[in-house]
């Protein structure tokens, strides 16, 4: 077994889970890239741009590290959730051009900080808002895929693609009807378990 270079590793799975994240808008029309998929109102778009915000803020603000510009929504007095959709006048260019600069700068701090460099969150209470890089990474790597996995199923449920990626996406081959007598089976083993009541 070779050795394992831990930032290495933690950047791997963590740009897995960006490019996932940004495959999931690609070939959508505007609509159906910003429109919500769920009672709390979550939306491919605006998963990118939190996912933005995580990042710069993680791997920026907290180890002394400023981004060049001020994100809007993160500005005092702005309604709750606005990082969490964007706004018509915010393109969908402008918010992935966005994620790929926090990416960059992201990286440039993994890059040039040991891992057990200490940050102080500036969001979190002052009595317990500390922590290593090492641990920002795990968190926001937790976090992307996380919002990965909501964007999978929004996808999913838009035009049926699936998958962590284009070229392979980890699910099993089977044709159209296949899939709908699994999920058919899946239904009835529900009902099954639950009685037969439904």
């Amino acid at each position: 077994m070779t050795a394992s270079d831990p930032k290495a590793d933690l950047h791997f799975y963590l740009q897995s889970a960006r490019d996932a994240l940004l495959w999931k808008l690609e070939g959508l029309s505007e609509y159906d890239a910003r429109r919500p998929h769920t009672p709390t109102g979550t939306n491919l778009l605006g998963l990118v741009k939190h996912a933005a915000g995580v990042e710069l803020g993680y791997f920026g603000d907290t180890f002394g590290r400023p981004f060049d510009e001020e994100l809007p929504w993160h500005k005092e007095g702005t309604e709750p959730n606005s990082d969490m959709w964007a706004t018509a006048h915010e393109s969908r260019a402008h918010i992935v051009d966005l994620y790929r600069r926090a990416w960059a700068h992201a990286d440039a701090t993994i890059a040039e900080l040991p891992l057990d460099t200490v940050g102080t969150v500036p969001w979190w209470p002052s009595h317990d808002n500390q922590l290593t890089l090492h641990h920002a990474a795990v968190r926001v790597i937790a976090d992307t895929h996380r919002h990965a996995g909501h964007a999978d199923i929004i996808r999913e449920l838009i035009d049926g693609a699936v998958g962590m990626e284009k070229r392979n996406t980890s699910m099993p081959p089977g044709h159209p009807s296949w899939w709908e007598e699994y999920r058919d089976r899946l239904e009835r083993v529900a009902r099954e378990a639950d009685g037969g009541t439904r």
